[in-house]
């Protein structure tokens, strides 16, 4: 990896993810957590975009981008179980399918046959990550939509793994 991928404008843009997460613990208002959120979630737009757009698409970028939002995603809804305004059960609910993927990803490298399949983002994972997102910006802002969008998390949270386990599976047999 060289010095000049890591920088380059797109995977900056996904650092920002990194950096939000460790202030989600030092940052208490309502407004600058949200600030937070909208920072993390107009970077996760953002980075795929300016790479696409700059034609600067990276295998590690493909790499930071989804760490950077588990990291921030993690942060987030730990400081909100720890300070009472998320339950054990609502926790993880909001980490099920990044759980599941992580397993799912620690599993396919150790099966020799499906070391060669590539991870690629997909849509309902994106989706997701976007469900994700809001919930944690309604903690914040409007708690009374908390179980609505959870569940939206788990429904489409069950697709995704499902569609990531489909999509490796075909991926295999090719």
């Amino acid at each position: 990896m060289r010095g000049r991928d890591l920088l380059s404008l797109p995977n900056v843009v996904s650092l920002t993810r990194i950096v939000c997460a460790a202030a989600v613990f030092g940052v208490r208002g309502p407004i600058e957590r949200a600030a937070l959120i909208g920072v993390a979630s107009a970077s996760d737009f953002l980075d795929g975009w300016l790479a696409r757009r700059r034609h600067t698409t990276s295998s590690l970028g493909e790499l930071l981008d989804p760490i950077a939002d588990r990291c921030f995603v993690v942060a987030c809804v730990i400081a909100f179980l720890l300070e009472g305004a998320l339950t054990t059960g609502q926790y993880l609910v909001l980490l099920a399918r990044d759980i599941a993927t992580a397993v799912g990803f620690l599993v396919a490298r150790s099966v020799p046959w499906l070391r060669a399949v590539p991870f690629k983002a997909r849509a309902l994972g994106k989706a997701v990550t976007a469900l994700q997102l809001a919930t944690l910006l309604s903690v914040v802002v409007r708690p009374s939509l908390v179980p609505a969008l959870l569940s939206a998390v788990a429904a489409f949270s069950v697709a995704s793994i499902a569609d990531y386990t489909l999509a490796l599976w075909r991926a295999r047999a090719v």
